[in-house]
């Protein structure tokens, strides 16, 4: 039966399209399955976003409902339940929790509630919501307040999922999908290596460390630039949304957001995740592994599984415990820095390829369907 069959017509319901673990997953999803001869449709809360342009070029079709972030509104809710009514999806797909409150609202009241499932999206884990506004924390409570009526509730996480047990949620149904990476998009080349730092200036001896993520409480970027400070005969490259501010400090690269990450891993030799919280599947960790580097992560969400034994857990908010594991890894022995590369890429190739996000995702429709 092909993907067309099972379930030609989804809905995805997310956020926004600007960069991110989850849009970037959604494109891969989608995009797939356009291929495949599907007719998904992407429905995002906010206009515009980084990403946006790349799901048209896939020929998947795009629709705004002109929200302002953390505004509610009640014409975009009424835009969703037209959209749902005109497109008559066979499934609808919600991502992250306004989207996930959004698509149950709009669909409860679409005329299609009892012929059309509804798959709930968790992407993180244990949140801390006191870092965020109160529009936040009631969603959430509100998303556990009526977990039990979708058909699903999937998360990226096993940790993610525990989590959202705890904070009260109870799924008829639930299921872990891991993310898919692009293992031929992140992959090691020497000769980008060479390239990237020159162009950055680093110097092509020294050992450098990578981490990909947005400034925000979560990722905890003080941390490791205070472990940093512990390795002087080391440097740090941070890309992400607000990294360009730290950009100056002693041995410390701020590039900010970039849309070129894939061609800048390869000049790093490690992969870092320094979050204090929330994480659930980082896509960045796992990027980082298929481009080679192998990778340091605090024990948040289920860092410890996909990192596994190719490289080094540590405690979040531990400096001293961050900063001893970057030294140990970037001044390995040679021999042993070439097989624990190998062994990165090797595992995210094995366990976390988009073919098989792919696949499990086709199950969970096909049962639902």
């Amino acid at each position: 039966m092909t993907v067309a069959e099972r379930a030609s017509r989804v809905m995805h319901v997310i956020t926004g399209l600007d960069t991110g673990g989850a849009e970037a997953q959604l494109l891969h999803l989608v995009s797939a399955r356009r291929r495949a001869g599907a007719n998904d449709r992407v429905v995002s809360m906010i206009a515009g976003g980084d990403l946006r342009g790349q799901f048209e070029q896939a020929g998947v079709p795009v629709h705004d409902l002109g929200m302002k972030r953390g505004r509610p509104s009640l014409p975009a809710l009424l835009r969703l339940r037209a959209l749902l009514r005109r497109f008559k999806p066979q499934m609808v797909q919600s991502w992250m929790y306004h989207a996930d409150l959004m698509a149950l609202i709009a669909l409860r009241f679409s005329g299609r509630w009892e012929e059309t499932p509804l798959i709930w999206g968790i992407r993180c884990s244990d949140m801390n919501l006191k870092d965020y506004g109160r529009a936040l924390k009631w969603t959430v409570r509100l998303c556990a307040r009526f977990s039990h009526l979708p058909d699903m509730v999937v998360a990226n996480s096993e940790a993610g999922l525990q989590a959202h047990h705890d904070l009260g949620y109870r799924p008829f149904r639930s299921r872990v999908i891991d993310n898919g990476i692009d293992t031929e998009r992140y992959h090691p080349d020497r000769e980008l290596r060479a390239e990237v730092r020159a162009e950055l200036g680093i110097d092509p001896n020294v050992p450098l460390v990578a981490q990909v993520a947005r400034v925000d409480p979560m990722k905890d970027h003080q941390t490791l630039l205070r472990a940093m400070e512990k390795i002087p005969d080391v440097a740090l490259l941070l890309i992400g949304l607000g990294t360009e501010k730290f950009d100056g400090r002693a041995n410390c690269y701020g590039l900010g957001r970039r849309g070129d990450v894939a061609r800048l891993l390869p000049a790093c030799d490690l992969i870092v995740s320094s979050s204090a919280y929330g994480e659930g599947f980082s896509n960045a960790l796992a990027e980082g592994m298929a481009a080679g580097l192998p990778a340091i992560a605090t024990d948040v969400g289920d860092a410890a599984r996909i990192v596994s034994d190719s490289g080094r857990i540590v405690p979040p908010r531990d400096t001293d415990a961050l900063a001893a594991a970057i030294h140990e890894l970037a001044f390995e022995p040679l021999t042993f820095r070439a097989a624990r590369k190998l062994h990165a890429r090797t595992l995210i190739e094995k366990r976390y390829s988009v073919a098989e996000n792919l696949k499990n995702y086709e199950r969970v429709y096909a049962y639902l369907v």
